[in-house]
């Protein structure tokens, strides 16, 4: 096997852990054939999550992380949120009485729009509440470690924080995962690269 055919293998941790809750395989859809742009490698993606890649300091893209939900007339609400790639999701949290958290409880349906070194991200999903205390203390202690001092709440089924925007409302707030189905990426480096991968 050549080097070249081992760096465009996919990451099959994640694969598998995807097939496993959705009982598919992943579908990878070239949207730069046209323009002569090989694939982009999805493993090369994953692995700068893994790392928590932010764009290079003077880079064309920013760091925000952007979600997007679906208000009930069906038009979309585009929010930054300070998302955490977590294994191999994005997990969000909000207030119990934000939009996002009304647009999600009705319509699951979302997306995370962010840059990473190099390239700009898109993961298409549906969003659901975690109240396991298990997993709302990993991901509050990924918070943490990160720099924003979240914990479990008492309840152990929300996380709280001395600060929050303004906007979350007061604390407790509820911790969302997003379980992909889709995810778009556009390299901004040579060779380049449009490619989307279906999971």
């Amino acid at each position: 096997m050549t080097l070249l055919i081992a760096t465009r293998l996919i990451d099959y941790a994640l694969l598998q852990a995807v097939a496993a809750r959705k009982g598919t395989a992943m579908e990878i859809i070239n949207l730069g054939v046209g323009d002569g742009l090989p694939p982009v490698d999805w493993r090369a993606v994953v692995e700068k999550l893994d790392d928590g890649s932010a764009p290079a300091p003077d880079a064309h893209n920013a760091r925000t992380k952007w979600l997007t939900t679906v208000n009930e007339d069906g038009s979309p609400h585009v929010t930054a949120v300070g998302a955490l790639w977590l294994d191999g999701t994005f997990w969000f949290q909000t207030g119990a009485g934000t939009r996002k958290s009304h647009n999600v409880a009705r319509d699951p349906r979302c997306s995370i729009a962010l840059s990473i070194r190099d390239a700009d991200v898109v993961v298409e999903g549906d969003a659901t509440r975690v109240t396991d205390r298990a997993s709302v203390a990993r991901v509050a202690k990924a918070w943490a470690d990160g720099g924003w001092p979240a914990e479990p709440d008492q309840s152990g089924s929300g996380i709280t924080a001395p600060f929050n925007a303004p906007s979350q409302g007061p604390p407790p707030w509820d911790v969302y995962r997003i379980d992909p189905r889709s995810a778009t990426v556009v390299l901004g480096v040579e060779p380049g690269g449009l490619t989307r991968f279906r999971f």
